[in-house]
């Protein structure tokens, strides 16, 4: 028995979400979430790990509600925001001296605390905090008028009005700085929607800080651009202001004078974005493209201490490495060679180890050591962690298959112990979103080994338009949905039903957001499985780009013509395969209104007949307080029920109960 055999224990898994570091690199500190008592929210706690791997893993935060947003201070004191008070009370900031004895507060407003950052050799601390009024100095006179009044109106003067679940405004995001004494500085007085979801660097002397900032742009779009923010005066200067494309994760030299950063190209229809690393001067304003020529698409950037390269992260062909770019050199060098993905990357201050969390199919994200130089580079060397890793219900596989126009199509394929040629694994193939996206790490909330632990075998394909191959195996699906983004799901499962532990005749086909897209559109094209599941699926084309949170961005690739050619709702009278449709009402990136004219029209219009009091096969399970992605622990289990029970019916032949809370 494993973790994935019971969704409860499932569910209890503790889950890491930060890795920090301190300047001195003496003390590592992992944000790890666990269920709480009731089994319906998750809580983060703060917990020290051991940099040589021999101390074991040590709680260090206790608080009911949690903590989160850990950071250093330069004296290595832990600064993390947690709410510990009454119910609506929001995060405050806390600080756990170095020298360790009791978490005291630091900070306290009413409209919380979202992000932390801190400089590194010197006493200074900036907050990112959500701000009603023209300053923090108004923001509990407003604040409180509103509550008072039950009011809850938002005037808009811009685009977007609503990102992914939540509606924006009429509070706006600001830098705040923190004094000795616990008073706050805003650094932005007046500004309005340009730091949302900002990424910011602060110098490592605490003078000035690098930050996104978000402009507007021709017909409702947004451009992100640079600048430099003085962390004494609030004094807003233009570092990358590039009409071309968009500027993103800042990350300084620890002298300050040198900026790294992405550079995102404006895609168009004909077109996809390109991203390509790039070093600011700041002195001088000099910009260069580092890696001109290197055809993947970084992730992460990190400065090594002495200046002369930068440690990188991108996809890799269903990995996500780490990559070492040397200063003089043309081309990153793969650093690490496993089967993983790499996030959080802190490098050690001697340059000679850097700290990351690693994850991959076959183990959540944990802490590891990497070393960096040496005749040891790129050895990865795993940390005490506070519970151990899940043992996995089966076994992955490399698959590689090629498409119609002879381009190779590689996928995981995580296949049960039982798998054989004389026993045979019912098969489903799992698209992934995005579309610029990979099956490249460990997800908690698209898991194939629950799956896998109930017998099928589960593909993870990487169609045209996934990352990790190249900006032309990108291309090849740009403004082309469904032509080889599915013809190449359609050639690496032909490849996959060839194996003899597989059961070509009982398939089935599920996918989320593009994925959930693609499912649409495999329905409508082909009768060759058994149940498709489409989980915020995207429907009806025309309709979902003016309605989506973000138009503009789809609008880039989306003509009215690459609409009709590649909506699958014009294929809806094809469909005769059983749908499971999935959403939550409270996704704005694809509207539920996607899903409700799916449903309607899969009932009037497919191919699928349907019995006397107009009910066919085709089911729509509906989160009215869910967003996107579907995340609360006990709407998770339900998800997975039904999802387990739609393909037990049809893929099967077995009828299961769905779960009883459903009614």
């Amino acid at each position: 028995m494993t973790a994935f055999d019971d969704l409860d224990d499932y569910l209890a898994l503790p889950r890491a979400t930060r890795l920090v570091m301190s300047p001195d690199g003496a003390r590592l500190v992992l944000a790890q979430s666990t269920l709480d008592d009731t089994a319906t929210s998750y809580v983060g706690a703060l917990w020290e790990i051991d940099p040589l791997g021999g101390e074991p893993a040590r709680r260090l935060t206790q608080g009911e509600k949690g903590e989160s947003n850990p950071t250093f201070t330069a004296r290595g004191d832990l600064l993390f925001t947690a709410a510990r008070g009454g119910d609506d009370e929001p995060p405050s900031l806390w600080r756990l001296p170095a020298a360790c004895g009791e978490a005291e507060k630091v900070v306290a407003r009413n409209g919380g605390i979202a992000g932390v950052h801190a400089a590194t050799r010197a006493d200074r601390i900036v907050l990112a905090a959500n701000v009603l009024g023209h300053s923090d100095t108004d923001d509990e006179r407003v604040r409180a008028a509103r509550k008072d009044r039950k009011v809850s109106a938002v005037m808009h003067t811009g685009y977007p009005v609503r990102y992914w679940d939540h509606d924006l405004g009429p509070d706006r995001p600001h830098l705040l700085t923190v004094g000795t004494d616990g008073e706050l500085t805003d650094l932005t007085p007046g500004v309005r929607s340009s730091l949302r979801d900002a990424q910011l660097d602060v110098a490592a002397d605490g003078s000035f800080a690098a930050s996104t900032w978000v402009v507007a742009g021709p017909l409702a779009s947004r451009r992100t651009t640079l600048v430099r923010v003085d962390l004494t005066t609030g004094l807003r200067t233009p570092l990358v202001d590039d009409d071309t494309g968009d500027a993103t994760h800042p990350a300084l030299s620890q002298d300050g004078t040198k900026l790294a950063y992405l550079h995102e190209s404006l895609s168009d229809p004909d077109t996809p974005p390109r991203i390509t690393l790039r070093i600011l001067d700041v002195a001088d304003g000099i910009t260069t493209v580092e890696a001109r020529d290197w055809d993947r698409r970084p992730t992460s950037i990190a400065w090594l201490p002495d200046g002369a390269g930068l440690v990188l992260t991108a996809d890799e062909k269903g990995r996500g490495p780490i990559f070492v770019l040397r200063s003089g050199t043309d081309r990153p060098e793969q650093l690490t060679l496993d089967d993983a993905a790499y996030t959080d990357v802190s490098v050690a201050p001697d340059g000679s180890t850097l700290y990351a969390l690693r994850a991959s199919y076959g183990a959540p994200p944990h802490p590891v050591r990497v070393a960096l130089t040496g005749p040891d580079a790129g050895t990865v060397t795993p940390l005490r962690v506070p519970a151990e890793l899940p043992d996995l219900s089966g076994r992955l596989t490399d698959i590689v298959s090629t498409a119609d126009d002879g381009t190779p199509v590689r996928g995981w394929l995580a296949l049960p112990d039982t798998a054989t040629a004389d026993a045979p694994a019912p098969l489903l193939v799992w698209i992934h979103g995005g579309p610029l996206s990979s099956w490249n790490t460990w997800s908690w909330r698209w898991n194939p080994w629950l799956l896998v632990a109930r017998g099928y075998a589960v593909l993870l394909p990487d169609p045209a338009l996934s990352t990790g191959y190249g900006d032309d195996f990108i291309r090849r699906g740009w403004g082309r949905w469904g032509k080889e983004p599915y013809t190449d799901l359609m050639a690496i499962t032909d490849t996959v039903e060839a194996r003899p532990d597989i059961d070509a005749a009982r398939t089935a086909a599920m996918g989320g957001s593009f994925g959930g897209y693609m499912a649409n559109w495999v329905a409508g094209h082909t009768d060759r499985f058994r149940a498709i599941v489409t989980h915020a699926g995207l429907w009806a084309l025309d309709q979902f780009v003016p309605t989506t949170d973000v138009a503009w961005y789809w609008q880039r690739e989306m003509t009215p013509e690459m609409a009709v050619e590649n909506s699958p709702h014009l294929y809806v009278a094809d469909i005769v395969t059983p749908m499971l449709v999935i959403h939550g009402d409270k996704d704005y990136r694809v509207p539920i209104g996607e899903a409700l004219r799916l449903w309607y029209e899969l009932l009037n219009e497919s191919g699928l007949p349907a019995e006397d009091d107009g009910t066919t096969a085709h089911r729509f399970l509906l989160f009215p307080n869910e967003n996107h992605w579907v995340l609360s622990p006990q709407h998770t289990k339900i998800w997975y029920r039904a999802v387990e029970a739609f393909l037990s019916e049809h893929v099967l032949g077995a009828p299961i109960e769905l779960p009883e809370v459903l009614g």
